[in-house]
């Protein structure tokens, strides 16, 4: 398996997780704040390991990431919905 099909695979995951929490009643608000601080807590780990923490730069440099990240799932969000017929001209 490809690093991109295990990447979509571990996505898939997290969103299945954070589907289960919604269907026993978290809000979408909360599962997604506690995604974030997973997120910000696991990629401290990755960066520093169990016992680091990030200065301003590295907090930037994940910053950045998470950015891109969320702009490439945005661009996609919009090209399938114009492909769609949707009208996105209000995406914000």
């Amino acid at each position: 398996m490809s690093v991109s099909e295990q990447k979509i695979e571990c996505v898939n995951e997290f969103v299945e997780l954070a589907n289960a929490m919604a269907a026993k009643g978290q809000s979408p608000q909360v599962v997604s704040s506690g995604l974030m601080t997973a997120c910000a807590l696991y990629a401290t780990f990755v960066v520093t390991g169990n016992d680091g923490a990030l200065q301003s730069t590295g907090i930037e440099k994940i910053t950045q990431l998470f950015g891109s990240e969320l702009a490439t799932v945005q661009k996609a969000k919009i090209e399938q919905a114009q492909r769609d017929g949707k009208d996105v001209s209000g995406a914000q």
